[in-house]
């Protein structure tokens, strides 16, 4: 089972994103995501958070919220559980990240910014400052066919349009 983080760093009106445009043979190529990644052997979820919002922002996290857990499972790629996390304090200064291109983008503007399907149920939850989650997101290919939050059926964004 793979274990990823994912995080937004929240400065109150806006997420920090990266837009992934610069990897080959990435599944998120083009997404606009928050920053996180693989947690390393022996590595606790909130410290593969750490280490890799320093990897691809350049900031040391100082205040943070472990959100949720998110289970993915796909017809394409390997099962993974993913932490969720968001930052609402940090230092340093921004670098360039070699995984993509880092933006703040508005919260009330994130569902104009291309991303998975499930990506847009867990942004809402995070938004509605719900308590701590799981959320089980299946996909086949590209395509969100089921979600569940807390072990409960839930309609899936394209069904609300």
């Amino acid at each position: 089972m793979k274990q990823t983080t994912l995080c937004y760093i929240d400065n109150g009106t806006q997420f920090l994103l990266l837009h992934r445009v610069k990897k080959q043979n990435d599944a998120s190529h083009d997404k606009w995501i928050g920053v996180g990644g693989k947690c390393e052997a022996d590595e606790s979820p909130d410290e593969c958070m750490v280490r890799e919002v320093r990897e691809e922002t350049g900031f040391e996290v100082e205040k943070w919220h472990y959100r949720g857990i998110v289970t993915f499972i796909s017809d394409v790629w390997p099962c993974e559980y993913m932490h969720l996390f968001t930052i609402s304090q940090w230092s340093g200064e921004e670098v360039v990240c070699d995984e993509g291109d880092l933006q703040w983008v508005d919260k009330a503007r994130l569902s104009d910014y291309p991303t998975w399907e499930g990506d847009r149920i867990f942004l809402k939850l995070i938004l509605d400052d719900e308590p701590f989650f799981s959320l089980k997101l299946t996909y086949k290919g590209d395509d969100l066919v089921a979600a569940k939050l807390n072990g409960a059926p839930i309609p899936l964004p394209s069904q609300m349009s």
